[in-house]
């Protein structure tokens, strides 16, 4: 059977409410609008402003439907993570998301017919209204297929007695040696229970029942561990990204931002730039902020504390490392502009993140902390050491290398035949036929 043209797919797209799951969403939005395919996002009223600035130059329909009001520890008019006071209240803010249901499948019954959804993993409770209007849910975490299948490899050894620094072989990777530190509670509890914990039982379970997994990433990269995924776990994960090589930088002409002149400033005098940043979730303590900052002026680092276009900064030509936290996100675009890494994880998927980036598809060094342990920390000696080395030194030369042979690769992906191009294809035309059986 032929599939439908391709302007009657309707998809629909709910994104969870945290900048770093946000903005690739808009990314892979713009992607499907490649293909002629009309969109419906969904956000919350203090977000709406966000996503209207973002999306100003596309078609797609923005929905804003409201997020509960008076829960207990979140401050009022609070609708994203990066405004919590703490992220000890992320499970109370992402359970009171459940109480948005109502309002999601009011919208949806007005909207035209759905092709299918994706939602954020985090909004688990999506799936049910999606079985409800018999809309298949595909699912997106912002995760790397490396992280996910080392997440499910490693469960049983968390179990056990190892200490917290205690290197052990990943089983079902036996080149990959990790620790207990390479996760966030409540993964790396030996006897994991409460609120956060049921909240990702609760994720995993409505994921296994969708009908896919959206992976921000290329086959190319990590094909071992998409193949694990799908071999050992449902539902199938489908490499489509970089999700940020798609999208082109607007061609207008306008006033650089300020830090774009600096820069411009640093290339015309041959100086190299360290960018700086840490995401919008990360929790410095004054002392470690204080090293951060004398570490950076020994080693003439850059650190912006502004608002900024993160892969503007990375595509400049004067950037030639990047001291980053390691969320998917940025060391995807750091790919994209093939730029080498300072890992310096802090929480979530960071530290395996960071494993990778270093350890497996070395593209980038770790900053030194002073015990050698990977939540240790970091004093300005070991910050300039390893920053000089990544700008200056030998195995900064071989990173440099690494990541611009994978950026190639990265960007070739998305495009017409390549990898994630073709794998969209699969998917789309899967989903329509389905559809229309």
């Amino acid at each position: 059977m032929a599939s439908p043209s391709p302007r009657t797919i309707h998809v629909v797209v709910f994104p969870f409410m945290s900048k770093g799951h946000t903005i690739p969403t808009f990314d892979l939005a713009r992607f499907l609008l490649c293909r002629k395919i009309s969109i419906t996002i969904f956000t919350t009223p203090a977000n709406r402003p966000f996503f209207s600035n973002s999306l100003s130059d596309t078609n797609i329909n923005i929905i804003e439907i409201p997020f509960p009001q008076n829960i207990q520890g979140v401050p009022p008019s609070v609708e994203s993570t990066d405004k919590l006071p703490s992220m000890t209240l992320f499970p109370t803010f992402v359970n009171a998301t459940k109480l948005m249901k109502p309002h999601f499948e009011k919208a949806l019954e007005s909207l035209p017919p759905v092709t299918f959804m994706i939602t954020d993993g985090f909004l688990g409770w999506t799936l049910d209204s999606a079985n409800k209007f018999g809309i298949p849910r595909l699912v997106y975490y912002g995760m790397s297929a490396f992280t996910t299948a080392l997440s499910i490899s490693a469960t049983s050894l968390l179990r056990t007695e190892l200490s917290d620094d205690e290197y052990f072989q990943v089983p079902d990777f036996p080149w990959i040696k990790i620790t207990r530190n390479d996760f966030d509670s409540p993964l790396r509890d030996r006897d994991p229970k409460g609120p956060h914990f049921d909240f990702i039982m609760e994720s995993i379970m409505a994921t296994s029942k969708s009908y896919g997994q959206l992976v921000n990433s290329f086959y190319e990269l990590e094909s071992v561990y998409v193949d694990y995924c799908n071999r050992i776990s449902s539902p199938k994960s489908w490499c489509i990204g970089p999700f940020c090589a798609v999208h082109e930088p607007s061609k207008e002409k306008q006033e650089k931002p300020s830090y774009i002149k600096w820069l411009d400033g640093m290339l015309e005098q041959g100086k190299q730039v360290l960018y700086v940043a840490f995401g919008t979730q990360a929790e410095l303590s004054p002392d470690q902020f204080k090293e951060i900052k004398i570490g950076l002026e020994k080693s003439q680092g850059t650190c912006g504390n502004r608002a900024v276009d993160q892969r503007e900064i990375l595509s400049h030509r004067s950037v030639e490392g990047f001291l980053s936290h390691c969320g998917w996100n940025s060391v995807i675009e750091s790919i994209c502009t093939e730029v080498p890494i300072l890992a310096w994880p802090m929480m979530a998927d960071q530290h395996l993140n960071a494993r990778m980036v270093v350890e497996v598809i070395k593209i980038g060094l770790r900053a030194e902390t002073c015990d050698g342990s990977v939540r240790g920390f970091v004093k300005w000696e070991g910050l300039e050491k390893s920053a000089k080395e990544l700008m200056e030194g030998d195995k900064g030369k071989e990173a440099r290398k690494k990541v611009k042979e994978i950026g190639e690769a990265a960007i070739n992906a998305v495009k017409e035949g390549g990898s994630s191009w073709q794998t969209l294809n699969e998917l789309i035309v899967e989903l329509t036929e389905s559809k229309s059986v």
